[in-house]
């Protein structure tokens, strides 16, 4: 079973999965992250987040009989890349925050002169 049967089933059919094939394993985690996305459908996911331990087939009877049938769509959310942060953290040998507060500090020329002196030529 494919995650897109699964959001489909709570979102759209209401057809319960579990019902017709027992063996199945509810991904109880990404549907919450899914479900997240959605203004509608967030304090639910995040009721379920609170309860993680349930046995997954109350997570999935609690989405699937008290969310309406509505078609949800979601964008995956992705950590944003920091421009210039590679470059900090392995010019001065930083770890993410600290190369993250190094960027606050530094100015435009000193940022060149970081990626100049990273630069080991060849092709990019």
């Amino acid at each position: 079973m494919e995650l897109k049967d699964w959001l489909k089933s709570i979102n759209e059919t209401k057809k319960n999965i579990l019902d017709e094939d027992p063996t199945e394993k509810y991904p109880a985690f990404i549907v919450n992250k899914c479900l997240s996305g959605s203004i509608d459908s967030l304090m639910f996911a995040n009721e379920m987040n609170k309860h993680h331990s349930l046995d997954l087939k109350l997570q999935y009877d609690f989405f699937l009989n008290s969310l309406r049938k509505k078609k949800r769509f979601s964008p995956w959310l992705r950590k944003e890349k920091v421009k210039d942060l590679d470059a900090v953290k392995s010019y001065y040998g930083y770890s993410n925050e600290k190369a993250q507060q190094a960027l606050k500090i530094l100015n435009k020329d000193q940022l060149e002169y970081i990626k100049s002196r990273l630069d080991t030529g060849g092709m990019k």
